[in-house]
């Protein structure tokens, strides 16, 4: 079994699109105004942008953390600045060896996004 698709609440598409090109540094691969749909790809994992969906929390990999809020400047509301939450010593839940960053964004449609990346210790 393996994820196909990960939907979030936007109730403005093109604002939403427009943020979540600027996050994802990709382009949708598919829009459909009139059902209120847009997708991106996340190396195969669809991402959902829907106006029907509830609120939900993502966590998304990123290369750094303060590069991808750099990036993303005046775009969002930072809810937690970066830190790190935890040091793999075993490559359970992250690679061994490394100290895991999360920050946590809202987006523009008040989704709530986690930010993580991985780096060496």
């Amino acid at each position: 079994m393996r994820l196909v698709q990960v939907a979030l609440h936007a109730d403005d598409l093109g604002r939403a699109a427009d943020f979540y090109t600027v996050l994802l540094e990709s382009a949708p691969i598919a829009r459909f105004d009139e059902s209120g749909l847009v997708f991106f790809d996340l190396d195969g994992v669809r991402l959902l942008l829907d106006r029907n969906a509830p609120a939900s929390l993502l966590y998304l990999y990123v290369e750094n953390v303060h590069d991808a809020l750099d990036r993303l400047g005046g775009l969002v509301d930072v809810v937690s600045r970066p830190h790190v939450i935890f040091t793999h010593h075993e490559d359970t839940l992250g690679p061994a060896g490394h100290d895991e960053w999360q920050a946590f964004i809202t987006d523009t449609e008040g989704n709530t996004v986690g930010l993580v990346a991985f780096q060496r210790h």
